[in-house]
């Protein structure tokens, strides 16, 4: 059969945009039940979070920069790193994850919305109502419903530190409520996506023939379904610790403060791994395109994906090594914490085996695509290091924990969110981003970066704990801690060309086309912006690059089936 036979039903004229009163338009928004759009309020939502968190972590650097700074109180130091923490896992990351799965899901499948639209809309709102929640503890001091001040517990929130004795006022069940919330928008949206993974793809794309984007969204929402679950019943019975006179966690009436650290990390971990298999997603889709080949070893990447989603369910508890589980426990974590590593690694090969011997384009999506992969690794062999017990009892409360973390979030996860960025813009605008500003945005925030996160390291090895809110100048970490700053401010920068360069493409930008980068899945065979119904045919395929295949019917290299 012809590779020119590879999709069907493709749309090659532009829809008709019709302008209407602003009113209407605000009104359409509101309501919408289109994918696109709820997924475009997701990451726009975690913008605007991603803003207040930085704010949020800028004071933190201020505070450190110098001992014995006395910038911010010790309280609103407690509190910046709590709203800080929860911030950018769930007001952020999750979010944007959510939000890119949700617009490019369906149009990479060949369908033309999500299963559930209205359980789409209700999922987003009550994710939105519940960050706005969390920020509402920071209003009023008297009142029924007033905080009177932001949580100070941490996001981890420690018993016994939640207990009304230590926690009064309202602050901490403002906390409570707005992860609880957002557990359940998380729900259903990895519901509505495993549900349009599996039910709706278009005629002839079989599992075997599905994007790696796809298949990672489907691993992700499988690892929510079973990680959010505990956190929600940890909130239950902290509430009910809190309230109704229960003892779930209080260690003065019999209960245990370790439950609460076993409930938090059963979703704490894995909780990296549902936003860092999205983030895989992405690179899987960037680095074939730039390197103008196809992925190598398909089959061994979904391997590794579906094994990835089911180990980091068993490696929680090696952030709980400093609690003293005992021989037994202590050595099952640290062989499971080592086993993860594999399917990783395979990860790792596949997009360098990708990259061998292609013909690479450095345009901005592969130049942050090259940093991911870079500081990724890095940030694997530090978390393999705390991964062993002795040495994670050394520093397992110090900052080099810190970061680490940081590495795998911003150096892993950021990085891959920018160039997701800058390769799908075109598509969702139908505008190209400026590759001038995007490299200065590369570069400054590759150098603050590794100003920060690099030079961390430092002064956690030399005994700096975490959460500490100032310190003595004979300790030595000033110096260290001086460096972590500056690279702050470069990342600032860098932040500030990209969201100039979102702005400015928008209104200025040179017209994409519908496929810009020579792409070949479906996404780039409909119009830029999508109408929206995405496609005037559903499309057929007959292969894993259909649109590669319909464009280039004699590469040696199509993997048409």
């Amino acid at each position: 059969m012809s590779t020119t036979h590879a999709v069907e039903g493709i749309d090659q004229e532009p829809g008709i945009q019709q302008s209407r009163p602003p009113l209407n338009v605000v009104y359409e928004w509101l309501t919408t039940v289109d994918h696109k759009k709820l997924g475009l309020m997701y990451i726009v939502y975690a913008l605007i979070f991603l803003i207040v968190g930085g704010v949020e972590a800028t004071l933190m650097r201020i505070q450190l920069a110098v001992p014995n700074n006395h910038f911010v109180s010790p309280q609103v130091f407690n509190q910046l790193f709590t709203m800080h923490g929860t911030t950018m896992i769930f007001f952020v990351a999750m979010p944007v994850m959510f939000g890119w799965g949700n617009y490019l899901v369906p149009l990479m499948i060949g369908a033309r919305d999500m299963a559930f639209p209205r359980l789409n809309a209700f999922s987003f709102w009550i994710s939105a109502f519940a960050g706005l929640l969390l920020y509402f503890s920071y209003l009023g001091a008297s009142g029924l419903y007033a905080a009177g001040s932001a949580p100070d517990v941490g996001w981890f929130a420690y018993a016994p530190l939640t207990a009304k004795v230590f926690s009064p006022g309202h602050s901490t069940d403002y906390w409570t409520l707005a992860v609880f919330l957002s557990g359940i928008g998380s729900i259903g949206t990895s519901l509505n996506i495993a549900t349009t993974i599996i039910c709706m793809r278009c005629k002839g794309m079989k599992m075997s023939r599905m994007p790696l984007l796809a298949w990672l969204y489907l691993v992700m929402s499988g690892l929510v379904f079973v990680t959010i679950s505990p956190l929600t019943a940890a909130q239950i019975m902290l509430t009910m610790d809190r309230y109704l006179g229960s003892h779930f966690f209080d260690t003065q009436a019999g209960g245990s403060a370790v439950l609460w650290m076993h409930f938090f990390w059963i979703f704490g971990h894995p909780e990296v791994y549902v936003l860092i298999l999205p983030s895989f997603a992405f690179i899987n889709e960037i680095v074939p395109v730039f390197s103008r080949k196809a992925i190598f070893g398909y089959p061994a990447m979904v391997a590794a994906s579906v094994g990835i989603g089911f180990i980091s369910t068993s490696v929680w508890a090696h952030h709980m090594f400093t609690v003293g589980m005992g021989a037994a426990a202590n050595t099952f974590f640290v062989f499971a914490t080592m086993v993860i590593s594999v399917p990783t690694g395979i990860k790792i090969f596949n997009w360098l085996a990708t990259i061998w011997g292609g013909k690479v384009i450095f345009a901005t999506p592969m130049l942050f695509c090259v940093g991911f992969l870079f500081q990724f690794l890095i940030a694997g062999l530090t978390g393999i290091m705390l991964g062993s017990a002795p040495f994670d009892w050394q520093l397992g409360n110090s900052y080099f924990v810190v970061a680490h973390f940081h590495y795998v979030i911003v150096g892993g996860i950021l990085f891959a969110l920018f160039a997701a960025f800058y390769y799908w813009y075109p598509k969702v605008t139908g505008r190209m981003m400026s590759e001038l500003l995007g490299k200065w945005h590369f570069w400054l925030f590759v150098i603050g970066f590794h100003l920060t996160f690099d030079f961390m390291h430092i002064p956690g090895l030399l005994g700096m704990p975490r959460r500490v809110y100032t310190y003595e100048a004979s300790r030595g970490w000033g110096g260290w801690n001086m460096i972590v700053g500056v690279g702050a401010i470069f990342q600032a920068a860098g932040l500030l060309c990209f969201v100039y360069n979102l702005v400015w493409a928008y209104f200025k930008g040179r017209e994409a086309g519908h496929d810009p980068w020579d792409a070949w899945t479906l996404e780039w065979s409909t119009t830029s912006p999508p109408a929206e119904y995405n496609f005037a045919v559903l499309p057929t395929v007959n292969s894993r690059r259909p649109l590669w295949d319909l464009k280039h019917p004699d590469d040696p290299d199509s993997d048409y089936e």
